[in-house]
């Protein structure tokens, strides 16, 4: 019985771990994207006030 939950917890993770790993790749690049637009923002709105 216990064999059979342990087989069937690995293959679930087996089958989510990729699927993490591939999605990881587009938060870290939309992160960036993030990251970047705030630092333009920033560097305008200091260009208004000067």
């Amino acid at each position: 019985m216990m064999t059979s939950f342990l087989k069937r917890m690995s293959l679930l993770a087996a089958l989510i771990a990729p699927m993490a790993i591939l999605s990881g790749c587009n938060t870290v690049e939309g992160l960036g994207e993030d990251t970047q637009d705030l630092g333009e923002s920033i560097d305008n709105e200091a260009e208004e006030h000067d």
